[in-house]
């Protein structure tokens, strides 16, 4: 795989981390309570290190193939992200301050969560499976399952750094606005549970 394919890939699959969806959601809510930026982007990050094993290994094209194997897995993806959703608008993030310690959620629960939105996200899934492997050439000197874990690898570099910024300044912009912070996390609780019964109508109606 040459240079310019990596960096072709690259400016291409920016337009899609950019896209706001469940993972802009989850770090804009850890974000919010400036606790647990950190281990929720790196929880996210290691959800995408996950698929981008499984289609490196085929597993996915397996997975995919299989109506019923899908079928359980966008049913639980949306579950989690609608549950994660309904707990963000019943206790919508508030920031805290830099001496306060936190009392919703440890640093493993933090990387749990991330984990679970973005490795149990069938669209995730499903582009990961789509995208990955038409960049890849069985001319190259690197085999295919190694380009895919090349191309997943630089997929997810860049995630590691939108999500941070998302984070970051979402932390930034919102911990002296505390009615502002709660009105952002309601929001993003609703568009967790709207892109979890989106997962649900696409793949059953």
């Amino acid at each position: 795989m040459s240079l310019s394919t990596l960096m072709a890939f690259w400016a291409f699959s920016l337009l899609f981390v950019f896209t706001p969806g469940a993972d802009w959601a989850y770090a804009i809510s850890a974000g919010i309570r400036n606790r647990g930026i950190g281990a929720s982007v790196l929880g996210l990050l290691a959800g995408y290190v996950v698929l981008t094993i499984l289609i490196a290994a085929g597993v996915g094209v397996l997975v995919a193939s299989n109506p019923m194997v899908m079928a359980i897995l966008t049913v639980a993806g949306a579950l989690y992200l609608a549950w994660l959703g309904c707990c963000t608008l019943r206790n919508p993030p508030v920031p805290h301050a830099d001496g306060e310690s936190a009392t919703d959620g440890s640093w493993i629960t933090w990387f749990r969560q991330g984990a679970l939105v973005s490795g149990l996200n069938p669209k995730a899934f499903i582009f990961f499976l789509a995208f990955l492997p038409p960049w890849t050439s069985e001319s190259a000197v690197w085999g295919v399952p190694a380009q895919i874990l090349a191309l997943g690898l630089v997929y997810t570099a860049s995630c590691s750094v939108v999500y941070s910024m998302v984070g970051f300044g979402a932390n930034k912009a919102l911990s002296t606005r505390p009615s502002v912070a709660r009105l952002v996390g309601r929001i993003s609780g609703a568009i967790m549970i709207c892109l979890a019964v989106m997962l649900v109508m696409r793949e059953f109606f």
